[in-house]
């Protein structure tokens, strides 16, 4: 048995939350962010390390998802209800989705990270720092 099995258990909800809040997934306090994306290698509030995430490029594909999946449905109800005109349209939520999709990546980095953190994936369970080994 190893000693991550008797770890205590993370709540997954409340990290995603706080990462999605930009916070720390660990006390919620020091900002998960130093930049639009960039993370934090460690928390500058309780220390907690967050070299170790690996979000990748996943963010950005539920980004799209999420904008997607709400921009159709929208634009059909815009177009049947107001009928406006094709330019109106193309340029109202060409704007929209970027501004929705600006908005909601560096949130959506925050919830994946903490998701990793909670779950204890890609080294945020061993107690060991990479570079004492």
């Amino acid at each position: 048995m190893s000693g991550q099995d008797t770890a205590p258990e993370r709540q997954t909800g409340l990290a995603m939350r706080r990462g999605f809040m930009g916070k720390c997934p660990s006390c919620g306090e020091g900002r998960l962010l130093n930049s639009y994306l960039k993370v934090n290698d460690h928390c500058p509030a309780c220390g907690e390390a967050m070299h170790h995430q690996r979000a990748d490029d996943g963010p950005a594909y539920l980004t799209i998802l999420i904008v997607s999946h709400l921009g159709a449905p929208l634009l059909l109800w815009v177009y049947m209800a107001f009928r406006p005109s094709p330019m109106a349209m193309l340029i109202g939520f060409s704007l929209a989705a970027v501004v929705l999709s600006l908005l909601l990546l560096p949130r959506i980095k925050g919830a994946m990270v903490g998701l990793q953190w909670a779950r204890r994936m890609h080294g945020f369970g061993s107690n060991a720092e990479p570079d004492s080994a």
